[in-house]
């Protein structure tokens, strides 16, 4: 095996884990949360406040820590064509705003609780959990980034054949699911209701992991 398959390899497995440990959120099926997956935020499961919100704020580090290895392991290995090092960047940003939404972490949960989401219009929560919002942000438009620099560095370098034939349409559902999921916040922040919030930002999160699991098979296989 050369150095470049080991390479290819290493990186597909860092991605794939990470892939993984950010799609841990789907155990709240199994687990008695009290949140309604349909209208509350994915981060109020790892609010402070909450029972599993400890357990949910490791895999979101680990997840962070992963991507973030991987998207900086590629812009080290020499890959200098724009769509790409704009895409490893994008994942870079990514991977690292996941950390720091895992370090920040809500105080409580506004859309399960009426109280913290008073507290939250009067500003009298902590300074992380208005941080949160930003990073949070941040880390939604580097996943962006990523997904569709990578997706047309596959498509227009010939590389990658299983992302050039899959990302285009997972970049476009994840492109309408972001569009759901701001319109819900700005609705619930306006007192407007949530407007399936949950869902909306749940179906988000699920199709980035769902790249990123592709993004890992491919670079893994190289150009085959």
């Amino acid at each position: 095996m050369s150095a470049t398959e080991r390479g290819g390899r290493l990186l597909g497995a860092l991605l794939a884990l990470g892939a993984a440990a950010y799609s841990v959120w789907i155990l709240e099926i199994l687990l008695p949360t009290g949140l309604d997956p349909l209208q509350a935020y994915v981060s109020e499961l790892a609010a402070a406040d909450q029972p599993y919100g400890a357990f949910f704020r490791t895999t979101d580090l680990v997840a962070g820590t992963l991507v973030l290895t991987a998207a900086l392991y590629a812009l080290r290995a020499g890959d200098r064509r724009p769509w790409a090092a704009t895409g490893w960047a994008g994942l870079a940003l990514f991977g690292a705003a996941t950390v720091a939404d895992a370090r920040l972490p809500l105080a409580c949960a506004p859309t399960d609780d009426p109280a913290c989401a008073a507290r939250e219009a009067a500003g009298l929560l902590p300074a992380a959990h208005t941080v949160h919002a930003v990073t949070s942000g941040v880390a939604v438009a580097g996943a962006l980034l990523g997904i569709v620099a990578l997706t047309l560095a596959a498509r227009r370098y010939h590389r990658w054949p299983a992302l050039a034939r899959t990302g285009p349409l997972l970049a476009g559902c994840a492109l309408a699911a972001t569009a759901w999921t701001l319109t819900a916040v700005a609705a619930f922040q306006s007192g407007h209701g949530t407007w399936s919030l949950g869902a909306g930002q749940r179906l988000q999160v699920l199709l980035v992991a769902g790249w990123l699991a592709v993004l890992a098979a491919s670079v893994a296989r190289g150009r085959r």
